[in-house]
């Protein structure tokens, strides 16, 4: 998905790069990053499963717990806690590009 998404990311932005609105690319970036960590949590269902990939992604026991424990609350968690987890360099990774 990370793929297909990043060819129209790169088309957005070469289609306005000459518009100056960084707040609007900002808002744009952080919101599909949050959306695409709902997604993943969603993927990983299960809150036993979730607990192990945060792990294995080097997160801590307590916030692996938390995310675990309100495995239902896909966007709520993808707000708060998993932004230590998923960060930039975890998108970066899977070759996401940067609107901003």
């Amino acid at each position: 998905m990370v793929e297909r998404l990043g060819s129209y990311l790169l088309g957005w932005k070469g289609y306005y790069r000459l518009a100056q609105t960084p707040r609007v690319w900002r808002a744009l970036d952080e919101w599909l990053r949050h959306r695409l960590r709902a997604i993943q949590l969603k993927q990983w269902k299960r809150g036993k499963t979730q607990f192990r990939e945060l792990r294995a992604q080097g997160a801590g026991v307590a916030v692996a717990r938390r995310v675990a424990a309100n495995s239902g609350c896909w966007w709520r968690n993808s707000g708060k806690q998993l932004n230590s987890v998923l960060n930039l360099a975890w998108f970066d990774r899977l070759g996401l590009p940067r609107l901003s």
